[in-house]
């Protein structure tokens, strides 16, 4: 078999096997379910007109926890669909919620309490414990090619970055929208000093724990901040619910929410950018 066929043959197989997902997920999502049609508009209303502060700040919908929900709901079905309505009925009899198929505040807050606990490190800080920074010879340093320029950080636990290492380079394989932007998936912060990250928490006063922590994540060296997209003036970490919105619906942040757990790494919902190692592929939410 010349090298010439069998490049072509892969390909063709795995346009098959896409086609073949692609036809699956067709069949799923407009099977008949009328049973939730009244619920599947209500979602497509809410999805963009949502009046709501899940942290904080005023949000118009919840378009940007979508990726979330599909993968938590195991649908990838559009919200405004039935099928869609359908999964997320099943989510919430499954926690003891009224089971209508319609997203709501405290159907999202069981989602947030779900990924939360999925952070070792959040978990720690219940428990009222500040993890220490590893010692410096734990922590490796990020080729130039994986730092993002606005953003030059250098070190990470070094079993993280191998993580990382793996976790980029699958995603550069398997999506060919990634793997033509060189910035997506670069790291633009990683272990971040203690000492200096009391000083700017001090210097810039916004270590409210929701843009930045007192005790941050980012102390251990298994925090990364990945660079998925941003809007054209904003920065790669804006908080702002149209950059974030962006953020969610792109080919990285869509990719990690269905891959990142292969890899040991879990999400903090409200930075699409943000990602903790857990070591463990399981722990992650896996499936």
């Amino acid at each position: 078999m010349s090298v010439r066929f069998a490049i072509l043959a892969a390909v063709f197989l795995a346009t098959l096997v896409g086609a073949g997902a692609a036809k699956a997920d067709a069949q799923i999502c407009d099977r008949p379910t009328n049973a939730w049609d009244n619920a599947a508009q209500a979602n497509g209303i809410s999805l963009y007109t949502l009046e709501w502060s899940p942290f904080g700040a005023p949000e118009w919908g919840w378009e940007t926890y979508t990726p979330l929900i599909q993968r938590e709901i195991g649908s990838p079905c559009d919200p405004a669909s039935p099928a869609f309505a359908e999964a997320l009925a099943g989510f919430q009899a499954r926690y003891g919620l009224m089971a209508t198929g319609q997203f709501d505040q405290p159907t999202f807050q069981v989602f947030r309490g779900l990924w939360q606990e999925r952070r070792p490190f959040v978990m720690a800080r219940v428990r009222g414990e500040c993890p220490e920074p590893p010692p410096i010879n734990m922590l490796g340093y990020l080729s130039p090619q994986e730092e993002h320029a606005e953003r030059m950080t250098r070190l990470l636990r070094r079993d993280v970055l191998e993580a990382y290492r793996r976790m980029a380079a699958a995603a550069r394989a398997e999506v060919p929208a990634i793997a033509a932007d060189p910035e997506l998936m670069q790291i633009f912060s990683g272990f971040r000093d203690p000492e200096a990250d009391a000083a700017r928490c001090a210097a810039q006063g916004n270590c409210d724990g929701l843009r930045r922590a007192v005790c941050s994540p980012h102390r251990t060296g298994t925090a990364i901040d990945i660079h998925v997209g941003h809007v054209a003036g904003m920065g790669v970490d804006s908080t702002d619910p149209m950059s974030r919105r962006h953020m969610a619906q792109g080919p990285a942040y869509r990719w990690l929410v269905a891959n990142a757990a292969r890899f040991g790494f879990t999400p903090y919902v409200f930075e699409p950018w943000h990602w903790e190692w857990t070591g463990d592929d399981t722990a992650a939410g896996g499936r």
